[in-house]
């Protein structure tokens, strides 16, 4: 069976999950240190992210039938993936835009903002899981109900993240060796999991 989703839901996967797994990076390499938390990276690097994850959120309210009423979706968080996903995205960005707001201000990532990181990198698996979760749920369609659905909403996004990062540490001429080397292995592993997909679905 062809499946034909929205293009409004094919860019809000896309851009939400980059600009996740872009915050997810940015927390990593900030906290442990791997890049200079210096403010005119940390300005761009966030604000691409929150421009991707903020822009991804309000086109998926465009497939809706009525999207001013978008806002009810937050009140299911019991019963719905849908709904658990919009709380979990707002209660990440908050906590990113506090890392982003002591990345850009007072140029640091260490002490207690080392647990506000890893608090981040968890925050962001959550809402990407929750994405996967949406469609995993559907026992109506078997390429969607099975296991490995929401894994790979989590890889790609993390891997779309990984690419943009190196990406911004090669504009901004950081040693983004190592940089290269975390988005390609993010691609491979994503790559992996999506040939297992494929499989499980054959």
């Amino acid at each position: 069976t062809l499946m034909h989703p929205a293009y409004s839901v094919i860019v809000f996967t896309t851009a939400s999950g980059a600009g996740l797994g872009l915050i997810a990076w940015l927390a990593l390499a900030g906290a442990f240190g791997l890049v200079p938390v210096e403010r005119w990276f940390g300005l761009v690097a966030f604000g691409l992210a929150f421009v991707l994850l903020v822009g991804g959120l309000l086109s998926s309210t465009a497939h809706l039938g009525r999207p001013e009423r978008a806002w009810r979706a937050f009140s299911q968080w019991r019963t719905s993936w849908l709904s658990r996903e919009g709380v979990l995205a707002v209660a990440t960005s908050i906590l990113a835009g506090i890392f982003a707001l002591a990345w850009v201000v007072l140029e640091r990532a260490d002490g207690p903002l080392l647990a506000l990181a890893l608090l981040l990198i968890l925050g962001v698996l959550a809402p990407l899981s929750a994405t996967g979760m949406i469609y995993a749920s559907l026992r109506t369609i078997r390429q969607w109900y099975q296991p490995l659905t929401a894994p790979l909403y989590v890889a790609l996004g993390l891997a779309s993240g990984a690419v943009l990062f190196n990406g911004l540490t090669q504009m901004f001429s950081l040693d983004g060796t190592w940089a290269t080397w975390l988005a390609v292995a993010s691609l491979g592993i994503a790559l992996a999991v999506k040939a297992a997909y494929w499989r499980a679905i054959d």
